[in-house]
Order: C-alpha cells, then structure tokens, then sequence
C-alpha cells in the first residue's frame, strides 16, 4: 500500500524527531586510572624469580608479571638514587634539572638542595585532573622543606626522606655497621609530611608500615582517581626484615627483605582487587638503580648483566620491572626498550593530561607497547655518571665512550674509549666482546646521536653541590 507523503514524513518526525533539535543525551565524564608505582631500592636485575633467582621467592611479583608485562629491556636513568628519583618523577634526565652532579652522587642530610620547585612531577600533572596523590617511602630529593613531597604535587608523605644508610651514628666500625647493622646504628628520621615523627626509624617493621599506609592510601581514595608512589627503602643496605620474614628465605637476609617487599606487594594487589579497582589501576614495579655490589651477600645481583649500582654497565641501570593491568594490557614478556623516564609521558596521555611542553622532555608514552597496538618509540638510551654522558644505546647496540668500575664510595679513575667500546645487547647482554672494530658505521650513527642529543642540552643548577 502507497503511504501519501505527508503522512510518511509525518511518520519520520514521530519515529525520529527532528535533527539536532533533540537534546543529547548526558555524557559521562571519563574513568580515569589510577597509578601505583612501587620502586624498590638497590634490587638488582637477577633479584626476583620470575627473573630467574634460583632461590627467593617471590610468588606475588611473578604472578603479576604472568598476568602482565615482564619488561627485559627496562632502564632506570642514573646508577644511584637522587639522579634516578628525579628522571621517574619529571621525566626529564637528572642532569637538565640539576640533580646530578660531578661533585657529589646524592643528596646527604648536610645537603642545601633539592628538586626546584619548576620541576613538574608526575603528581603535579595529574593534580590538574584531580587526583589524589601520596608518596610513601624513600624521597631522597631533598629533606629541607621547600623539596619535601608535599611541596611537589604530593597531598602527603610518609617516609625516611633520605638512604636508610644516612646519619650514621659514630663508634662502630664502617664494615660491622653495615654488616651487622642496630637501630640505634643510623639516626634516620621518619617523617609524616614535614613532621619527623620518629627518630631513629624503626627499619625492623619499615616495610610493613609503608604498606599499611599504601593500603590505607587507596582505601580512602577507592571512589577518585589516585596516583600513589610507593618507594621502599630496601634492599638498600643496612639490611632490616621484620619478625615475619627475619631467616625465611634460602638467601640470607637480603632475601628475607626482598620477600618482604613482595608479600607488600600482593596486599596492595589483593586491597585493589578486593575493592574493586583492579581493572581500572596501572601498576608498575621497578628499582631505582642496579645493586651495591660491594657488599656480597648484604648486596643483590644483576643477574647475567655486567657490574651494578654506580656504573653505567647494563647491571648498574637495566631494572627488573612489571606492569600490570588486568583485562587492560597485552600479556607478556616485553623486549623493547623502555625506561622510568617514560612513566610521566604515559601516565599522562592515559589520564589526559598535556605533557609540559616549556622545557625539553626526555620521555615517551608506552602505551602502543601496553596495549599491543605498536612498537615502543624510544630508539636510544643515555647513560650519565656524574653529570658526564658515558654511554649510549641505540637499538640493539650500545656504545661505551667513558667506563668506570662499580660503585665502592670512593673515587674511581675513568677510563675514556676511542674508538668507543660496542656492543650488541641482542646478541651479548654481558657485555663481554667489543664489536668496534666490526661496525664503524654503527658507530658513526651513535656519535650523530650524541652530537643532536648535546646540541640542545642545558644543565640545570647542580643542587647536589650545595652546603
């Protein structure tokens, strides 16, 4: 049967009323995710068991990395803890920002400087998003109350400001100290925002307390959005494990700490999961620098890689890391290149928030990676010591123009490379046997690299220096 066309238009108005004089429907505002960052202190590559310790356990981490991302090709930006602090949370390399130095390699408690307050962490660009942010640990950026936490982005702090080692107490010999270390030993002061509320710390139970506060910290903020910054302050030495775990592990004490950690790290997952804010958190476990390789068995290993914490040798800032994100991220083990300074450009294009765009970055979003959608766009890694680049890599090829030995705390003579010692990552992980000679045209492609990578280099004023 023919409709007439009045009365056929007159059935499309009712049917679908009249376009753009409808009011749209409300939009919800977007979910944004939360972020938890757990840095450990000093682990080294070889440290955990999904990265092939033999004998410390570590169930919680290895499920993580199961049902997440096992990334082998990870780095930290320094080889000790201020410089390396200071890329995870501005995204910037230490040295434009002042926080590496030739003079000394970390902040002290007698130190006059700290992160300047133009630095723009990774807490001060989620707070334009209204975030709730805490930072639950080690900071090691400054104890003077300009640098504290709460003055960068951070709606409160809990925490040993500085190494656990600091404030040595005098009387004991440096070894035993170390060895065979007491409470009373170090005079760290334990700080609730700019409050020191105990002194010395307790680091018997200082890991089970940040964890506390960490699982408090997302109870409170379940229905916002949070970034929290979990930073411990082992296996640094001295070494401290509560009652719990004190003689459990098969690897002495530095494996009963390292378990410890990890038993934290499964009741901050199971808290989120329990909650019901598991699927929409990103979390990330990695270390700040390689391991003190000077004091043995008090010391971790970095695993086939070569040296440790203070060298710019792939055992002294490749990091054993996680990500996680059920139901999010693609599972797997990633071998593509990536580093803590990319935490800031990541976190921020998942949350929506613009990279600071008045000074020069050095990161890049991850996200192609986590989500399986591309390859990872950093190409090139540098490695600074004391504000000199030694290193660089580049693909699977890394250059060494300057070497020096591991971190002993005294100074130690550097040895300058021309042509630079080269490597093939792929192929020699150890870093065992130069390749110089073979590829002069790889080596030709590294230098132009550094020659554009220095061209815009501005230092910033060494805050390390100050007394």
């Amino acid at each position: 049967m023919n409709i007439p066309y009045r009365r056929f238009l007159l059935l499309l108005i009712v049917s679908f009323g009249f376009g753009g004089c409808r009011p749209e429907e409300p939009q919800s505002p977007p979910i944004l995710p939360n972020f938890v960052v757990i840095l450990a202190d000093d682990l080294g590559y070889g440290d955990l068991g999904v990265f092939g310790h033999p004998t410390i356990r570590t169930p919680n981490l290895d499920r993580l990395a199961t049902e997440g991302q096992k990334w082998t090709n990870f780095y930290a930006a320094a080889s000790v803890c201020t410089p390396s602090r200071a890329a995870l949370l501005t995204g910037r390399l230490p040295v434009r920002n002042g926080m590496m130095s030739p003079v000394h390699r970390v902040l002290y408690p007698d130190s006059r400087g700290g992160l300047p307050a133009s630095e723009i962490t990774i807490a001060e660009a989620l707070k334009t998003r209204d975030y709730a942010t805490a930072c639950i640990g080690k900071w090691h950026l400054g104890h003077l109350p300009p640098y504290l936490p709460t003055r960068h982005g951070f709606d409160s702090y809990f925490g040993i400001p500085y190494s656990n080692d600091m404030d040595r107490v005098p009387g004991r010999p440096v070894r035993e100290v170390f060895l065979q270390p007491r409470i009373e030993d170090f005079n760290v002061p334990l700080m609730r925002d700019a409050t020191i509320v105990e002194r010395p710390a307790d680091q018997r139970t200082i890991t089970r307390r940040y964890t506390d506060e960490a699982v408090r910290f997302i109870e409170e903020n379940r229905d916002r959005p949070f970034f929290l910054y979990l930073a411990h302050n082992f296996p640094h030495v001295p070494l401290f494990a509560s009652d719990d775990f004190l003689g459990k592990s098969r690897r002495g004490l530095y494996g009963d700490v390292v378990e410890e950690i990890d038993y934290g790290v499964g009741r901050v997952v199971a808290r989120l999961q329990e909650l019901g804010i598991a699927e929409n958190t990103l979390v990330v476990f990695t270390s700040d620098n390689g391991p003190w390789l000077t004091f043995a068995q008090h010391g971790g290993s970095a695993g086939l890689l070569r040296e440790g914490k203070g060298t710019t040798w792939e055992g002294g800032m490749r990091e054993p890391t996680v990500f996680w994100w059920p139901g999010r991220l693609r599972p797997g083990t990633v071998l593509e290149m990536g580093s803590t300074l990319d935490l800031m450009n990541t976190f921020c294009s998942l949350a929506g928030v613009s990279v600071p765009t008045d000074r020069q970055m050095d990161g890049y979003d991850l996200s192609p990676v986590l989500f399986g959608t591309g390859e990872s766009p950093r190409q090139a890694m540098f490695f600074y010591r004391e504000s000199k680049l030694y290193a660089v890599r580049h693909g699977q090829f890394k250059a060494h123009f300057i070497t020096k030995p591991v971190y002993t705390g005294t100074r130690e003579e550097e040895t300058h490379h021309d042509p630079p010692l080269l490597f093939h990552l792929g192929e020699d992980p150890e870093e065992q046997y130069d390749i110089s000679s073979q590829h002069p045209e790889v080596i030709e492609r590294i230098k132009e690299i550094v020659q554009a990578h220095e061209a815009d280099m501005v230092m910033g004023e060494d805050q390390l220096a100050k007394r």
